[in-house]
C-alpha cells in the first residue's frame, strides 16, 4: 500500500493559507503511508514531466488535522517518490489549529 487512504475532497475546514503562507512553513519527511489523500485523480502528464515543479512550490503540502496527515497539493509528487522505491516525501505540514 502507498498511502494510508486515497479519497475525494478534504474532511477539514478551509485554512486559508495561500502560496506565501505555505511557503513560510519548513519542509519535512512525511511517510507516503501515513497519507491520506485528498485528491484520487492523476494528471498524468504532471507525473512524467520533469519540470512540472518549474511553477510550483518544489514541496508537497499536507494538511495535519484530527491526528490524521492529509495530502492535499502534490500527489503526482507522492506517486512519483512511490515509483522510485522510497517511502519518504518531502512536504510543508501545516497543523489545523497552530497559527
Amino acid at each position: 500500500m502507498i498511502f494510508r487512504e486515497v479519497s475525494e475532497g478534504r474532511p477539514y475546514p478551509d485554512h486559508g493559507l495561500s502560496a506565501s503562507g505555505w511557503a513560510e512553513i519548513s519542509p519535512s519527511q512525511v511517510r507516503l503511508d501515513d497519507l491520506t489523500t485528498t485528491k484520487s485523480k492523476l494528471d498524468l502528464a504532471l507525473l512524467l514531466d520533469e519540470d512540472s515543479t518549474y511553477y510550483g512550490d518544489l514541496f508537497a503540502h499536507v494538511v495535519s488535522w484530527q491526528g490524521r496527515l492529509y495530502l492535499e497539493d502534490g500527489l503526482h509528487r507522492a506517486v512519483r517518490t512511490a515509483l522510485q522505491q522510497r517511502h519518504m516525501l518531502h512536504a510543508r505540514v501545516y497543523t489545523m489549529g497552530a497559527r
